[in-house]
């Protein structure tokens, strides 16, 4: 305030202050020339040609962005565009999967082919997979969204959204949406009826990420997917690996890669009004909020309000709960940001997020809190042990002494072999991880952790990086995304690739090498940055 007061803007010290006004007068010069074109009378074919941007992709839309809830409407600003499919799950609902695509080189199929397939997954002929012998298929990738959201939480950057991105490099992109969203359907049950809703993550695991994946495969031919989820997406898809869970499905994945994974609680679950959530008895949780959708009314608002003051207060809320900065986001497109969010959920998910004896307790998706802490302890005391056996013995006795007595749950942790306690078997898939350093919604170190010492033996981490600097949502809009996350998602979408020599070659992934299961994360990781070095070098 004391800025403004004085005249000077506050907003020449955020990180990216010269990017963010460079993509503002850029959107302001497409506006212009948009406006120009179309107040023209031009041949469609001289139109045509001069709109491509350099790559060749013809955008169909543009001018001012009205700020719309429509995921084809921002494709079409980047030359691309959307055909929308009904996806049956196997306990009834139908949920919404979105197919991103090039319309030069593919055509929209009919309405008929894109409803629903029934709820049988997995099963029959699939589509072959298109044969051109001038150019090679793309090879598919699902993306999940986050809590509140939907997909269209992947668009709203232009072309530095990650869809369009993976798109343009050379991908066939399928965003996926959970049961309700924007439009719950079901093929028996109406609205008001309280069996609608009553569902949590694991039917969201078990069910809608085995239905979107199952019709992926048969539309385009191909034996697997690659799977992109950020966090609650990814929770969703470590509770269907897991072997107790639905592990068959690591099976249909070539990798799944997680950003901002949600498999441990931050310290932002202690806030006051989440303690609140926590300590009020389920039977006063459903009398607050239902048995029904979680606070509908913020649905309503969504249609009545003005979509950019719905926008605006989108991300006041969301600020407020989990206490995001936009340092690191493009403020212009803020607006957009929120069109997509919040979706309908049920209020029996929340209290499993939320509830006193649910995740909010645990504070661990698959492992009681008891578990987590004797794994947390185990690991305090085998890092001291390692650094006692360097000191002294003198040292030794003195950190001894002022080390606590083992508890009973501590002793009977220890007791049981490394891997016992392992979430998932040799059915899951290899895993790539992007964990945000200023995350205090979700504690993605914790889970790096627990690969790393050996407590999932049957997962191979082919990717791992922690970005010091990011927050929960950086990783999907932050302005340097693209540097940050999308090219190092590219590369390892391309690398663990089963079908390489059938597929596309994604752009910037021609010196690529196929990943080895005898490989290491760290291994990968030594390769991708001598080969980003001697890029570096020959440009």
């Amino acid at each position: 305030m004391w800025m403004r007061l004085t005249l000077r803007n506050p907003d020449k010290y955020r990180p990216f202050f010269k990017e963010e006004m460079r993509r503002r007068h850029a959107r302001q010069e497409l506006e212009r020339t948009w406006k120009r074109r179309r107040s023209q009378e031009r041949a469609p074919e001289d139109k045509e040609g001069n709109s491509s941007d350099e790559e060749g992709y013809i955008p169909t839309e543009g001018g001012h962005d009205p700020i719309k809830c429509d995921v084809g409407y921002y494709a079409r600003r980047v030359g691309l565009d959307v055909e929308e499919f009904q996806v049956q799950t196997e306990d009834g609902f139908i949920i919404d999967l979105w197919h991103v695509y090039d319309p030069r080189e593919y055509t929209k199929l009919d309405e008929k082919e894109r409803t629903d397939r029934g709820p049988d997954l997995f099963t029959g002929a699939r589509k072959p997979v298109p044969t051109n012998p001038e150019q090679k298929p793309k090879f598919p990738v699902l993306l999940m969204h986050g809590l509140l959201q939907s997909s269209g939480a992947y668009c709203v950057n232009d072309e530095d959204s990650l869809a369009f991105y993976l798109c343009k490099s050379g991908y066939d992109v399928w965003l996926g949406n959970n049961r309700c969203g924007f439009k719950p359907k079901h093929v028996l049950l109406e609205y008001s009826d309280p069996r609608m809703w009553c569902w949590n993550i694991r039917q969201m695991g078990v069910f809608d990420l085995p239905a979107l994946t199952s019709r992926i495969l048969y539309e385009t031919g191909f034996e697997k997917i690659g799977l992109i989820c950020h966090s609650q997406g990814t929770t969703q898809a470590l509770v269907a690996l897991a072997k107790e869970q639905r592990p068959e499905l690591g099976e249909k994945l070539t990798v799944f890669c997680a950003l901002a994974p949600a498999a441990y609680a931050g310290p932002l679950i202690g806030k006051m009004y989440f303690k609140f959530m926590r300590v009020i008895t389920p039977a006063m949780f459903r009398m607050m909020f239902g048995i029904h959708s979680f606070i509908p009314f913020m649905m309503s608002m969504h249609k009545l309000l003005p979509p950019r003051l719905y926008g605006w207060m989108g991300y006041k809320v969301f600020w407020f709960l989990f206490n995001w900065s936009d340092s690191r986001w493009d403020r212009g497109l803020h607006d957009r940001m929120f069109q997509f969010a919040p979706v309908y959920v049920s209020a029996e998910s929340m209290r499993w997020w939320l509830g006193r004896e649910c995740f909010a307790r645990n504070k661990c998706i698959l492992a009681t809190r008891e578990e987590w802490r004797a794994e947390e302890r185990e690991d305090i005391e085998a890092d001291s042990k390692e650094q006692n056996d360097k000191k002294a013995d003198a040292d030794m006795e003195e950190t001894g002494d002022a080390s606590p007595v083992p508890e009973p749950a501590i002793e009977a942790h220890r007791r049981k072999p490394k891997g016992s306690t392992a979430w998932y078997n040799e059915q899951a898939p290899p895993f790539a991880l992007w964990v945000c350093g200023k995350d205090d919604l979700v504690d993605g170190g914790r889970l790096l952790r627990r690969f790393e010492r050996g407590r999932e033996p049957h997962v191979k981490v082919v990717h791992q990086k922690v970005i010091p600097d990011f927050e929960h949502l950086d990783v999907i809009w932050a302005m340097d995304a693209p540097e940050q996350v999308f090219k190092e998602l590219r590369e390892v979408l391309w690398k663990t690739c089963n079908v390489r020599d059938q597929c596309r070659v994604p752009k910037g992934c021609e010196d690529v090498t196929a990943w080895s299961p005898d490989k290491s994360a760290e291994d990968e990781d030594e390769e991708a940055e001598q080969s980003s070095s001697s890029e570096n070098l020959s440009s």
